[in-house]
């Protein structure tokens, strides 16, 4: 357990934290929320022993192994695989006692060493490392190339996978999940749902925190309250709380009146689109969420465009990517029309960004048609969009810059519903931090006015309560948009299309996200059967190899003999057969259960079930434990008994 005993936490002089206190158990999966600069990562620092409470402590049990994400990856030259096996300490530390053991040819020692390597998964590491780095991403060539090769962003990814593949007591995560794709959160959550320690996560996300959490830990006003649920539990149970201490609900009223707004808008196209459906399912949510939103500084809105027109963007034959040799996308044919709200889908340099840049004109066309509309007007966001911001300006500045006629009253007016009022106005850019330049540029792009969003990634760096308030006032945006986002319940809520691109095209995506999750799934089980075929068929091609060998000059004597060996030996080889069959088949049962449990609307509407297929899976994960523990004795047995 971790004990937070009445702590009080500083950054210079600024309370973060004062007499604070919680408990965490065993096994409890807790979702870490709170606006920016609030003090989690700090809370993390000090768990960690990395700084020193001002008052109270931290108590840990003893030999409590955590595991968390290392922000520093060193320029080596071992393959990222390597690089990722160094992440399991105490399998580092077993070979590493091996290699002694064996230099001091000490037979005792090396069997001893030999069975806790077994324990440890020393024969399975290699495949467990590739399966967790496929997951996040990696292609086959990669998981074989040097770590000083991959960029700050892949990096950081095998340093999760560092993290992930140790077996320790608490897995700590500061915002995981910022610039991964959708592709690999969602195998992330899948594996965190299945990890057998305490989780501790940092994260702005509310659809992830929905997926694995079992608690909710909120920094209100210095202290910290702990939920008991997932995040959508705690905003109903923080929603009571919050109607219980306050008799007027003015705000709450306008903005449920907003929300219905955009509800009457889209109800007709509930027979026409699954996405529509699942579009309602978030906008019930939202009706939630309004209540707690109250308390949000933020309360932005963009204004209604001042023309659009039916066709917004004709693509036509188009290939897109950066010059002849370096196509990225082919042979595009689709149509943006008026009111269109569609959702990009795909994994990570697949063509997401390509796409919007070649739509907004940064890039040309390499072949075909890119044809917008008369006087479409592009809002375009994107990440290193924010490099464009002069450091020297502040919010003001950036605003007269658009507009030269704008007066200051008006110009405070819009900033403040972006969070810039009075000093934070003038503020310079440069002092700023992430997120408040991504409101910045935000706010710029609304602005304008524009009748065609292109938003690429726009919740990085934002908090909860920030995308909630983009989630709203994209909710009732009269233009055209598309979106990429990792953020599910922000896709869920505005997009009422899906558009996904994979394999070097680009189509409209037939079904809603829990399809495109089914999907996801199912590829990565394709890949673990593949990786296993694969491991199978080397081995057995090694050992037809080496059999053929040794029949070509054996003598009839000595084929005799070997086939009385055979004989003697066939008993154990059967038992080693049904205990492999047994370990398949529980094996697919533990699938079948992951599946079941990969099934987000599980967790909403029967919690029992979930308690009975989590012991059901942990009883089987036991038994395949013991199942492939036995297979190693019998299977270096029927080895030495070959020897002989």
């Amino acid at each position: 357990m971790i004990q937070i005993n009445d702590v009080t936490l500083m950054r210079s002089s600024k309370y973060l934290l004062e007499h604070a206190s919680a408990s965490i158990f065993p096994g409890q999966k807790v979702g870490i929320i709170g606006r920016n600069g609030c003090g989690k990562s700090t809370l993390f620092a000090a768990i960690k022993g990395e700084v020193s409470c001002e008052l109270g402590n931290i108590s840990l049990p003893k030999d409590f192994k955590i595991s968390s994400v290392s922000q520093q990856t060193p320029s080596l030259d071992i393959p990222a695989l390597e690089y990722v096996k160094q992440g399991d300490k105490d399998l580092m530390e077993l070979l590493k006692q091996k290699e002694q053991a064996y230099a001091q040819n000490n037979g005792e020692k090396i069997a001893l060493i030999e069975d806790k390597l077994g324990i440890a998964g020393a024969w399975d590491i290699d495949a467990r490392v590739k399966i967790l780095l496929h997951g996040l991403g990696f292609s086959e060539n990669q998981m074989h190339n040097p770590v000083k090769e991959f960029s700050g962003g892949w990096r950081m990814r095998l340093n999760l996978a560092q993290a992930l593949i140790y077996k320790s007591d608490a897995l700590l995560l500061d915002e995981p999940t910022n610039h991964l794709d959708l592709d690999t959160i969602i195998f992330l959550e899948n594996y965190l749902k299945n990890y057998q320690g305490m989780i501790l996560c940092i994260s702005h996300d509310r659809d992830f925190l929905d997926t694995f959490c079992s608690n909710i830990l909120h920094f209100e006003a210095g202290k910290l309250v702990m939920y008991t649920g997932n995040y959508s539990e705690y905003e109903r149970l923080r929603a009571i709380r919050i109607q219980n201490e306050k008799s007027s609900r003015k705000r709450e009223e306008a903005t449920l009146a907003h929300m219905q707004e955009f509800v009457e808008r889209f109800r007709y196209k509930a027979s026409k689109a699954k996405q529509a459906q699942s579009m309602l399912k978030a906008i019930d949510r939202l009706k939630l969420t309004a209540v707690t939103q109250e308390e949000s500084p933020y309360h932005i809105h963009f204004n209604d465009p001042e023309r659009t027109v039916d066709i917004i963007a004709d693509l036509k034959e188009l290939d897109a990517g950066y010059g002849e040799g370096n196509i990225i996308l082919k042979k595009i044919n689709l149509m943006l029309i008026a009111g269109d709200r569609i959702g990009l889908l795909g994994k990570n340099g697949q063509g997401k960004s390509t796409l919007i840049k070649t739509l907004c004109g940064v890039l040309k066309p390499v072949h075909g048609t890119v044809t917008l509309g008369k006087g479409i007007k592009i809002g375009y966001f994107a990440q290193h969009e924010l490099d464009q911001l002069s450091g020297q300006m502040s919010a003001i500045d950036h605003i007269r810059a658009l507009d030269h006629n704008a007066k200051e009253k008006d110009i405070r007016t819009f900033l403040g519903s972006f969070s810039f009022s009075g000093d934070k106005a003038t503020l310079k850019v440069e002092s700023m931090s992430g997120g408040e330049q991504a409101r910045l540029a935000l706010a710029l792009i609304a602005y304008q006015k524009p009748n065609l969003l292109l938003l690429d990634e726009p919740t990085n760096h934002l908090d909860l309560d920030m995308r909630e308030a983009l989630s709203l006032a994209l909710s009732s945006y009269k233009g055209a948009l598309i979106l990429v986002s990792h953020d599910r319940h922000l896709l869920e809520t505005i997009a009422d299309k899906l558009w996904l691109i994979h394999d070097g095209e680009c189509s409209v995506f037939d079904g809603d996200l829990d399809d495109y999750q089914n999907f996801l799934n199912q590829k990565n089980k394709e890949y673990k059967e593949q990786l296993s075929q694969s491991n199978n068929a080397q081995k057995l091609s090694a050992s037809l190899s080496n059999e053929a060998k040794s029949q070509s000059y054996k003598s009839k004597e000595q084929k005799k003999l070997e086939a009385q060996k055979r004989q003697a030996l066939r008993p154990l080889k059967l038992e080693i057969e049904k205990l492999e069959k047994s370990m398949e088949k529980l094996k697919k049962e533990i699938a079948t259960i992951d599946e079941t449990m990969a099934d987000p609307t599980l967790y909403q509407n029967d919690s029992n079930k979930v308690q009975e297929l989590s012991i059901k899976r942990a009883q089987l994960s036991d038994e395949l434990d013991e199942n492939e523990m036995l297979w190693l004795e019998k299977q270096d047995e029927l080895e030495k008994a070959m020897q002989e």
